[in-house]
């Protein structure tokens, strides 16, 4: 679930590149983490569940202690 994130040009909307295994992608969807990722945009975005789950594991996984 850890994704390179970016801000949509609205800077609300989080999105992240769905250059992902599309298999990986549809779990994610089952799990409420992402939108459908379906469709000709290449990125896909993040529910609020999905945003917080990322920022948990950046910070599980990269942060200083």
């Amino acid at each position: 679930m850890l994704y390179w994130r970016f801000y949509g040009w609205d800077s609300t909307t989080v999105r992240a590149w769905k250059s992902f295994d599309w298999d990986a992608m549809d779990r994610l969807h089952m799990k409420g983490l992402i939108h459908d990722p379906v469709g000709r945009a290449k990125s896909v975005v993040f529910t609020p569940d999905g945003l917080a789950r990322s920022e948990q594991l950046f910070q599980e996984l990269f942060a200083k202690r």
